[in-house]
């Protein structure tokens, strides 16, 4: 048995970071019913890389999270949509919803008329801002937030920066953040069979994906610089150009380091790091990355790689995504799961699961991203409705059967 079988979650999210907090509940079994209305559905649906998969409401951006969901199209709006979704409600364990603030509750479906319903809902919102503060109201994306939150000032070289993190990291690193306290207040409830409310804003889950630079910035009363691929002080934590591409070296102690030079030959250099301390490390970083420069060009990436893992020292070839995802190491792992059939093609397409395994009962992607309305007459049937009554629904616009 999967943790969260038996657990209904009433999914109102759309684009990345609510559909991946939704999508991690469905991998571990929930029953994640994603609720869309007809005239606007999940932006996402029509992003991607391929034109057939878009042509059915399933891009490459919406697969990607989407997985395991029934999907519900439903217009909240009208009287019988809103009705429909309050009679869910009374089934449901949790409702996730990133709407701007104000607007769901604008439908009659906030924290406070969904408890009034289901008193012990689990009522998670996600939001850019969060619901306090001078900017609770205010709409934001992944590259906004990267701005407001200082990570793109963080991230790139002394000479380029600021420079956006290519992919949405916050959006999921917020999608995963909601997960877990959902599972926390799932948790929670067992011991004192309450509901919770929980406001999840993607500016803080920035701040807690830059814990460390939170602390140094308060320490230094100003922000650390950005460092790019090069580590000032640490010549053995930074990247190297190799005979065929870019190296990163990871090797971080002091005993690391000795490692490294010696599997690099240099048994001289290692020596003469024996029981020094950081400070005479960091004041040799200049000379050192002069020596390490010179070495590496020497040979290419993947031979450093393989000498230097041997040894017991972090360090990988720079990849792009499309070489990782041809690893052994990636298959070993079952993070990417067979799941999604693309048109034209007879090779599956992998989607990510969980960046985690069970030893049993674990995540599992059953089932692709569903096309908009595919499980709405299923849905209803489910709360009692019949089918002449989906049927009339359907002909009135209220609800969208796939």
């Amino acid at each position: 048995m999967q943790p969260f079988e038996g657990i209904r979650v009433l999914d109102f999210t759309h684009v990345l970071a609510g559909p991946f907090c939704t999508y991690q509940l469905a991998v571990m079994g929930a029953d994640v019913i994603k609720i869309e209305a007809p005239h606007k559905p999940d932006m996402m649906r029509i992003e991607g890389h391929c034109p057939p998969l878009e042509t059915e409401g399933r891009g490459s951006e919406f697969i990607s999270q989407n997985g395991n969901k029934r999907s519900l199209c439903l217009n909240l709006g009208a009287p019988e949509g809103l009705a429909i979704a309050r009679k869910l409600t009374e089934t449901a364990d949790i409702i996730v919803e990133n709407y701007c603030c104000g607007v769901i509750d604008g439908f009659g479906l906030g924290y406070e008329a969904a408890s009034e319903i289901k008193p012990d809902i689990i009522y998670c919102s996600l939001t850019g801002f969060g619901h306090t503060g001078p900017k609770a109201a205010h709409p934001a994306f992944d590259p906004v937030i990267q701005a407001f939150s200082g990570l793109m000032a963080a991230n790139g070289t002394p000479e380029n920066h600021p420079v956006r993190v290519g992919p949405p990291l916050i959006d999921y690193g917020t999608g995963a953040q909601a997960a877990f306290a959902i599972a926390s207040a799932l948790f929670q409830r067992t011991r004192t069979g309450r509901g919770q409310r929980i406001d999840v804003a993607m500016l803080d889950a920035a701040l807690m994906m830059m814990s460390t630079n939170v602390m140094n910035s308060q320490l230094m009363d100003r922000s650390p610089p950005p460092m790019g691929n090069i580590n000032p002080q640490r010549a053995a934590y930074s990247a190297y150009e190799t005979a065929d591409g870019l190296i990163f070296l990871g090797a971080f102690t002091i005993d690391q380091v000795r490692k490294l030079w010696r599997a690099l030959g240099r048994d001289d250099i290692a020596d003469e790091l024996k029981g020094r301390d950081l400070a005479f490390m960091f004041g040799r970083a200049e000379t050192h990355a002069s020596i390490l420069r010179d070495i590496m060009k020497t040979r290419p990436a993947q031979d450093w790689e393989d000498l230097i893992n041997e040894a017991g020292v972090p360090a990988a070839r720079v990849r792009r995504v499309d070489e990782a995802l041809r690893e052994p190491q990636v298959a070993s792992r079952g993070v990417l799961r067979d799941n999604e059939g693309v048109p034209g093609k007879n090779t599956p397409l992998k989607t990510p699961a969980a960046a985690f395994g069970y030893l049993h009962d674990g995540p599992k992607l059953h089932s692709p991203a569903p096309r908009l309305g595919e499980h709405t007459a299923a849905i209803l049937g489910e709360i009692g409705y019949e089918a002449d009554n989906i049927a009339a629904l359907n002909r009135k616009g209220v609800v969208t059967t796939g």
